[in-house]
């Protein structure tokens, strides 16, 4: 059995609490995947927006959610980006296929960014697990200006193309911490 003097024993106590302080909820995630070889760079789990409330759920329509989650994809030195989108729409919800050209916009402090859908690369396992087995998912390419801008704004919505209408999704208001955190983690 080892003996601390009481004063060393205290101090060891505190740097463990200090160290387990520093933790975040919801913190980034890093990943070397076995089938490509990539780092792949993602948060623990994705970001959940909420539908607005100009949608109003009465008893006939549910609640619909999405999420969505920064990718880095690391090759050898090339890094390319993307933002994670899933759609878990309530089953009274008729959504276009998010894939289709302008079905989902990114808002930032209710400036619209362009959103390109891309291929992710062939890898073992996604960054990212969909919320519901029936939702759409999809990859948009962003840069890391963007991902810096969603980073810096107080307000990030999704909307999706849902019939001849739009409908809105918006983050909370911690999304904006957490991608900093993400950033931060990346070394940016």
């Amino acid at each position: 059995m080892i003996s601390l003097r009481p004063h060393t024993a205290l101090l060891l106590c505190l740097a463990l609490l200090c160290g387990c302080e520093s933790q975040g909820t919801i913190k980034p995630a890093e990943a070397l995947d076995e089938r490509t070889g990539m780092t792949v760079g993602s948060l623990e789990k994705p970001l959940e927006l909420v539908q607005s409330a100009q949608f109003a759920v009465t008893p006939d329509r549910r609640l619909s959610f999405a999420y969505l989650g920064p990718v880095e994809w690391d090759n050898m030195g090339a890094i390319s980006y993307a933002l994670w989108v899933h759609l878990a729409p309530a089953a009274d919800w008729q959504f276009d296929d998010i894939r289709g050209p302008g079905t989902v916009r990114l808002s930032l402090d209710r400036d619209s960014v362009p959103l390109r859908v891309v291929d992710a690369p062939p890898l073992a396992r996604g960054p990212y697990q969909p919320v519901a087995s029936w939702g759409q998912t999809a990859y948009f390419e962003i840069d890391l200006a963007t991902l810096k801008s969603m980073a810096s704004s107080g307000r990030i919505e999704l909307d999706f193309k849902a019939g001849g209408s739009r409908v809105r999704f918006i983050a909370a208001p911690d999304a904006r911490d957490t991608l900093m955190r993400y950033i931060r983690a990346r070394g940016y």
